[in-house]
Formats: C-alpha cells, structure tokens, sequence
C-alpha cells in the first residue's frame, strides 16, 4: 500500500468507531491512528470445537480452533490497519456499481436499530449488505429474522465481541483487541456459528470492530471461510455525521466504492443523509448491489 492511500484511509477512519464506541451523535472519534495495546477482558469461547466454513465440504473439514492455533500460534505479523493481504476495499471490474455496507456493532457501542434507513431502502429498493454484531443480533432478534428473510440484504459477520482483529492484543480506538489466534478465532466463530444457525448456510464476509486487522488476523479470516471486507468511503463518520455530511461525502463515491455506515444509531444523521445521496448517485448512473452480486468471482 503506498504512503498516500495510508494517509486517505487513516483520514477517513477519523469518525468511524464512534458508532460502535459509543460516541454520542456529533462526538469526535479519536483522529491518531490505532497504539498498541495490551488488550483486556476474558474473551468467551462459544465455539470451542469447529465451525462450518463457506468453502467446507467432505475433502476440507471444517478448521478446528486447535487447528488455527497450531497453525498461527506463533506467527508474527508485519501489518496493522486496514489493509492486509486478501482484504477487499472496493469492487472489481465495475463503471457504476457501488456497496452500501451498515454495520450494526452491538453492546457498548449501540443497539439501536435505525428503522428509517432501512424503511428507505426497502422503498427506493436499494439492495445493501449489513454486517451484524452478535451482541446486536440478541437485543433484536426480530428486526434481525426480518432482515435475514428480506432479499433486498444479505447479513455478514460483524464478529462476537467488536474486537479489532489482532494476534498480539493491539487496540484501536481504545477498544482492545485480540490477544492471540485462539482469540481471532472466537471473535471470527463465535458470531459465524450463530449466523450459520439462523440463516441456514455461513456468511461469506466478515469486518472486524473497528475495521482494524493485522496480517496473520486476516488469513485466519480466510481459513475460515470468509472474505474480510474493509471500505473505500467512510459514508457516516462512525453515526457522527450530520445529514448533510452524510449525503455530502456518500454522493462523492465513486463507481467500485464500499461505503460503510451504521445502522445501530436511529437518532444520528445517517438515514436522511442516504435518503438524500441515495437519488444523486442513481441519477448519476450508479447502481447498488450487494457485496456477494460483485465479488461472487472476484
């Protein structure tokens, strides 16, 4: 990655874990970047044994938690932030397709639903991709079945606990990360199980709270059956975003942008900022897909 792209995605990270630290509405989100940290708090193990992955079948058996330990235990990785190998920032090979993403974190960071955004989509039939928390998923499950049920949206893992995805326990934001591969994978497989029970078949991507991932954090993503998908444009600031800094920098993407917002905070700008860009990007051409529509072969 080079200097300048690290500089534009640490700007516009600026804003984007208010929503899921807790940050009220037009609350300033720390603007450094990530320190190390030394991580905090017991993470559950939901899922001590294996998980099923997207790419399982009877040749590849699902990787245990043993499995990943053993095979990350003690790797060390050469990257922090945004950008790993694998991970997935834009969408290929498009002139006017963009992926509005919502992330829903759950817990600390809120888990309010904002029915008005989603109210707008479903009119406008804007399809969109909404990456849930499981801390989210228990304090709504029936805005969560209705969603699973409505094809206009596809749901991926928000992870268990909202944790920056790290094997040496750095933080982000002040929120600790995972202090190990056994803690990768519980954050990974403790919120793929439980979405694999309620939608019948495993999600096929994954964001971490925060956004944040080392190196050796991101291939555990994948040797788990899922794709880690960052952003290109930071829609909403973390929910801090006024309306009209919502509809100023949303209607600013370009064709092949992921834009993540939030989902969680009703009483922020979001829903009437994508009300309003919404319209100007469809007259500028632009069309909406879901991340799976574009990144089926990618």
């Amino acid at each position: 990655m080079t200097a300048g792209r690290r500089a534009v995605l640490a700007a516009l990270a600026g804003g984007l874990l208010a929503g899921c630290a807790g940050a009220k509405n037009g609350a300033a989100a720390p603007g450094s970047s990530a320190t190390p940290g030394t991580g905090g708090g017991a993470t559950t193990q939901p899922t001590p044994g294996s998980v099923p992955s997207a790419t399982a079948s009877a040749a590849h058996p699902p990787v245990t938690r043993a499995e990943i330990v053993a095979r990350y235990g003690r790797s060390t990785p050469h990257t922090w932030g945004f950008d790993a190998p694998g991970v997935v920032h834009s969408l290929p090979h498009t002139t006017r397709d963009i992926a509005l993403t919502f992330d829903a974190c759950g817990g600390p960071g809120g888990s309010g639903y904002d029915r008005a955004l989603i109210d707008f989509l479903r009119a406008r039939h804007v399809p969109a991709t909404l990456f849930l928390n499981s801390r989210w998923i228990d304090a709504n499950p029936a805005e969560f079945h209705r969603l699973a049920a409505d094809p206009l949206f596809e749901i991926a893992n928000h992870g268990t606990r909202h944790r920056p995805l790290s094997v040496t326990g750095r933080s982000a934001y002040g929120i600790p990360g995972t202090r190990g591969a056994a803690e990768v994978y519980d954050e990974i497989a403790g919120n793929q199980a439980k979405l694999t029970r309620l939608l019948g078949a495993p999600p096929r991507f994954f964001r971490s709270g925060t956004a944040y991932c080392d190196d050796v954090a991101a291939r555990i993503v994948t040797d788990l059956g899922e794709r880690f998908v960052s952003f290109s444009v930071n829609g909403d600031g973390g929910a801090t975003f006024t309306a009209e800094q919502v509809h100023t920098t949303v209607s600013s993407a370009r064709a092949g942008s992921i834009v993540l917002c939030h989902m969680n905070h009703p009483e922020g700008g979001t829903a009437r900022g994508i009300a309003r860009a919404v319209p100007h990007l469809l007259a500028g051409g632009h069309r909406f897909v879901r991340l799976s529509d574009a990144l089926h072969g990618a």
